[in-house]
């Protein structure tokens, strides 16, 4: 929300500067995010007076003006045709820089001197009027600077409020928590009308139909406006705190949204058919235009305002473009109203609008501010816009809000808690300064009822926060809290987590985190069949775009396009990896089920280049080898790999599937060139997805210490040669079925085919690892175990030594 300094100023006497009361707002909890200084850009820009405006003698459309500016008479060519000798206008010296970036300099005009600028508003960023210069009023000073006469200089800040303090999203909320954190009086103005005309309910009637959504509404009429742009004073003040300038009737509303925190509306009396307002939920079906000029199909729970025959408003939200306040209107109906908050954010979400209105609703607004606001708005209509206001006003009131709660707070509980020493009466005078109502009820309970417009004081609890903000946050001395030094059990889903990025961030990976949804297209890129479960998604009923319209049910499109980006920066050699989770839906009214996955991605270089290394792509078997060391590193020992058919992502003949224990837990593979090409990625990548959860039960969380042999090892190298169909995985699982207990390692390291090897034949070489931890293996015994595996390996698969 955005402040103004001098507005502020206006409502309370504030001794500090602007820097001060920033930190002092921030430390009570309204945390002011920046301070802007505004106005410096109008240094050079006088108040002068037109003495003089003759024809230029060379020029038809140009006129030769003598200005003053009480110490010297300036000639000015000038185009504008508004002025006339007595005008007060700005005058931008010679050296003058405009916001708009012009710098004046002397200059000759068809022969004739100039020696400044008459500036319209525009010229002075003002706003869009172009067709003449700007008139001062005739109260400015003549060579005052005009952003002395204007009131131009000022602070704007930009203040960031929790979602809890709805009261101070306006100049009076604000004004209030000054007021009471420095001990000043708040300043209101006063608000006096002169009814005039006929009584309003000769004229319209309200009726409120949903009290559930509108408890009350209430409306005045003033007739007999004149719309007009607003002055000076208002457009600057709107401006100041984000919001453009429209009419006088719309700004006046505006700004009495900004000073009050109210909201309210202003309708065209004459297009509401029947002259009557009706506040009732929509029908199914229903649409009209909103002020925006966007079409809005209504929901059966919207709540709307509607005329005698058609809604003109969504309730709370933004007006209707058939009842807008345009310059032929004469005559409007005020509206000021409470909304219940839950209603107005349901309405806000579901039809994707946000307003300043809206935010203020669905925070909840002071239901008593209700008539005041209205009355103050009448006020300013009347004399802003040249209408009078008809006698009496409608307050449509049938279903009471509930008062503010009465809560009891305990002086010694707040002690307690906020570790201070403050007395019962020093609480009792920061709440009074607050507008609390405060009574007394033993030696330690206070008892009290917070403002109307505090709607964020439910229990005890909301009291000792204000009676620390108000003491001071950085008065409270710090303490350490007390804890229970027992140490508790770390979760092993979370350690196994921990384990997995440690030993990723080890081999070279950098970990990223995308976003939980992701595009259809996205996961349509992977080509996977109708009937895979990652292709049912769950949809999110109001995404903020189509790129994140589902939940992802995989990893891989936040690698692929993570990587994307990258590459387009010229950053070409990519270890990448994340560990979050998917989303698989589990049927209609049930809650998705949630997976935590492990997915990596290597692309470009293993390594970056150096004097002493070859130059080398990264390949399958890097990022399978990454996998293996990080199974390693779990202590998971029971794993294998198998061909993998169910990943079309992946190439076809370059992927395996990862087994535990016989159960799949996860795919490794290069991409395939179609996903490459969808992705718009120039180069290969490697890719592995994997579930955690399977792990678990295989996960050791300790190590556990074996002594290293005293006796020396016996290596044998074995050749087989099997059936091309059969893998060199069933091998390894067949002499691991062997399990003797001598078997230390087994390592492959020799594959062949071809002549002399048999066709429908192949050859794999095993290094076989042998080791005793009690005596030194003799050749006679480690000959027997060779003899016993060979004669297994042919018994189980057919193997032959090669020969």
């Amino acid at each position: 929300m955005q402040v103004s300094f001098n507005w502020l100023k206006e409502y309370v006497d504030i001794d500090l500067d602007p820097q001060g009361l920033a930190d002092l707002l921030t430390m009570s909890g309204s945390e002011v995010e920046s301070v802007v200084k505004v106005g410096n850009e109008y240094d050079g820009v006088v108040v002068s007076h037109i003495i003089s405006v003759v024809p230029h003698p060379n020029a038809d459309k140009l006129s030769l003006c003598t200005v003053d500016t009480g110490s010297d008479t300036y000639p000015i060519v000038c185009g504008a045709t508004n002025i006339k000798p007595g005008d007060k206008a700005p005058l931008a010296l010679v050296g003058t820089q405009l916001p708009n970036g012009i710098t004046i300099k002397k200059a000759k005009i068809r022969g004739e001197s100039s020696q400044g600028m008459l500036c319209s508003e525009a010229e002075l960023s003002f706003g869009s009027d172009e067709s003449g210069i700007m008139i001062l009023p005739p109260s400015a000073e003549v060579g005052q600077p005009l952003t002395e006469a204007l009131g131009l200089k000022d602070y704007i800040f930009e203040i960031g409020l929790t979602p809890n303090r709805p009261d101070c999203l306006s100049i009076r909320g604000i004004a209030r928590e000054i007021a009471a954190l420095t001990r000043k009086a708040l300043r209101l103005p006063a608000i006096k009308i002169a009814e005039k005309g006929e009584e309003i309910n000769k004229l319209t009637s309200v009726t409120i139909e949903d009290p559930d959504l509108c408890p009350r509404y209430s409306a005045r009429i003033v007739s007999q406006v004149k719309i007009a742009p607003s002055p000076f004073w208002l457009r600057r003040r709107l401006e100041s705190c984000g919001i453009r300038s429209i009419n006088n009737v719309v700004d006046v509303t505006n700004y009495v949204l900004l000073e009050m925190g109210q909201p309210l509306h202003a309708f065209d009396l004459e297009l509401l058919d029947q002259k009557k307002i009706v506040v009732k939920r929509s029908t199914p079906g229903d649409s009209f235009t909103t002020l925006d000029g966007k079409e809005r199909i209504l929901t059966p729970d919207t709540i709307v305002i509607c005329d005698g025959s058609k809604p003109i408003a969504l309730g709370g939200i933004m007006g209707g473009l058939n009842t807008e306040v345009l310059e032929k209107t004469t005559t409007i109906l005020l509206e000021s109203a409470y909304f219940t908050p839950s209603g107005i954010l349901r309405t806000s979400k579901k039809m994707g609008i946000r307003t300043e209105s809206s935010q203020r609703f669905e925070k909840g607004v002071d239901p008593e501010g209700v008539t005041v606001a209205l009355h103050r708005t009448s006020q300013l209509i009347a004399e802003l816009a040249g209408g009078k206001v008809n006698q009496g006003y409608i307050d449509n009131y049938p279903k009471s809000i509930p008062p503010p709660p009465t809560i009891n707070l305990s002086t010694k509980r707040t002690n307690t808690i906020l570790g201070t020493t403050l007395t019962k009466d020093e609480m009792k005078q920061k709440l009074e300064y607050l507008a609390f109502t405060v009574k007394d009820l033993d030696e330690d309970q206070l008892k009290a009822t917070p403002p109307s417009f505090r709607v964020d004081i439910k229990e005890s609890i909301d009291l000792i926060e204000e009676v620390a903000r108000l003491y001071g946050y950085n008065n409270i001395a710090p303490t350490l809290p007390f804890t229970s030094s027992t140490p508790q059990k770390r979760d092993k889903a979370l350690l196994l987590e921990q384990r997995v990025k440690d030993s990723l961030t080890q081999q070279g990976y950098h970990e990223i985190i995308t976003y939980s949804f992701i595009s259809p297209a996205e996961l349509n890129c992977l080509n996977l069949p109708a009937k895979d479960h990652r292709q049912k998604t769950l949809k999110i009923l109001n995404p903020l775009t189509e790129e994140q319209s589902i939940m992802r049910t995989t990893l891989i499109p936040g690698l692929l396009t993570t990587t994307k980006k990258n590459i387009y920066q010229k950053n070409l050699n990519l270890k990448l990896f994340e560990v979050g989770s998917i989303f698989l839906t589990q049927g209609k009214d049930k809650l998705p089920q949630e997976k935590k996955m492990l997915a990596a991605l290597a692309t470009g270089l293993y390594q970056e280049e150096a004097w002493n290394s070859e130059k080398r792509n990264a390949d399958f078997y890097d990022l399978k080898g990454c996998l293996e060391n990080l199974l390693q590193e779990l202590l998971i020992t029971n794993y294998s790999f198998s061909p993998c058919k169910d990943s079309p992502f992946l190439h076809p003949s370059k992927s395996l599937n990862l087994m535990v224990n016989h159960e799949k837990v996860g795919v490794l593979g290069e991409a395939h060139p179609q996903l490459l090409e969808d992705y718009q990625l120039p180069q290969k990548a490697y890719l592995l997805e994997i579930s955690l959860s399977p792990l678990l039960p295989h996960f050791s969380e300790q190590r556990k210490f074996r002594s290293l042999p005293k006796h020396p090892p016996v290596y044998r190298d074995i050749a087989l040669v099997v059936d091309e169909v059969i893998s060199a995985q069933k091998v390894l699982d067949t002499i691991y079925k062997f399990n003797n207990k001598f078997i230390e390692e087994i390592m492959i390291f020799d594959y062949y085919k071809g002549k002399p090897i048999p066709a429908g034949k192949k050859s794999l070489a095993y290094r076989l690892k042998y080791q005793s931890y009690n005596h030194t293996l003799t050749d006679k015994e480690v000959n027997a175990l060779y003899e016993e595996l060979i004669s297994a390996l042919h018994q189980e698969l057919g193997a032959e030594i090669r020969k």
